[in-house]
């Protein structure tokens, strides 16, 4: 008889899909050796996901929850901004490195690596963000916390783009070598210069007056 399987042994699968797809890439991805991974048939995947699809959504889900998580006690708001950029700096950051996994997954589908995802996957991964920081740019303008020409859909789109490149530079092969020629050798290593930087640089550009 099939026995169930336990959450923890589910996330086993998770984890190994996640390191599978994050290696080889959706289209390269494969079950077995995500199954052998997780120390699991090919079959006990079959029972809980149809297909390889269904598995990489999985995995490409519970990252986008794992940032949420992470996210979650950040504290956005247009009356303080520089401390709320802050904090998703320094947030990204922690995620990035203890999460390289889901980072590379993720950098995968940005690279048209499974292509036939990108229409709803953006929107699934990049929605939240863009309501949230587009809302928090308009507020802050009508408050007079910004630069009063500022267009706040495209500043936020600019602002996403630079905390979407943050994670990457620490969690994806090609991007950490760029961080390091750019910043030095011991880059991966100085999180707060990064963070001081960074949130400087953001603070500048919007205009920021508190």
């Amino acid at each position: 008889m099939y026995k169930k399987l336990t959450d923890e042994q589910i996330q086993i699968i998770i984890d190994s899909g996640i390191a599978e797809f994050a290696r080889e890439g959706y289209v390269g991805a494969n079950l077995s050796k995500i199954a052998k991974g997780a120390g699991v048939s090919v079959g006990v995947i079959y029972k809980y996901y149809s297909d390889k699809e269904a598995l990489f959504l999985a995995c490409v889900r519970y990252g986008l929850n794992a940032l949420a998580e992470a996210l979650k006690e950040v504290a956005i708001r247009s009356d303080d901004l520089t401390e709320s950029i802050r904090s998703v700096v320094k947030t990204l950051i922690k995620h990035a490195k203890k999460n390289a996994d889901i980072n590379r997954m993720y950098n995968e589908i940005t690279s048209g690596g499974a292509k036939q995802f990108a229409g709803f996957l953006a929107e699934e991964i990049e929605g939240i963000s863009a309501l949230v920081y587009t809302d928090l740019l308009r507020i802050a303008r009508e408050k007079g916390k910004v630069r009063n020409d500022l267009d706040p859909g495209r500043a936020a789109f600019f602002l996403d783009n630079l905390f979407m490149m943050l994670q990457f530079s620490y969690s994806c092969d090609y991007y950490k070598e760029r961080f390091k020629l750019y910043c030095g050798g011991k880059a991966l290593s100085e999180d707060a210069a990064m963070e001081e930087e960074l949130v400087k640089f953001i603070k500048y550009a919007l205009g920021i007056s508190e």
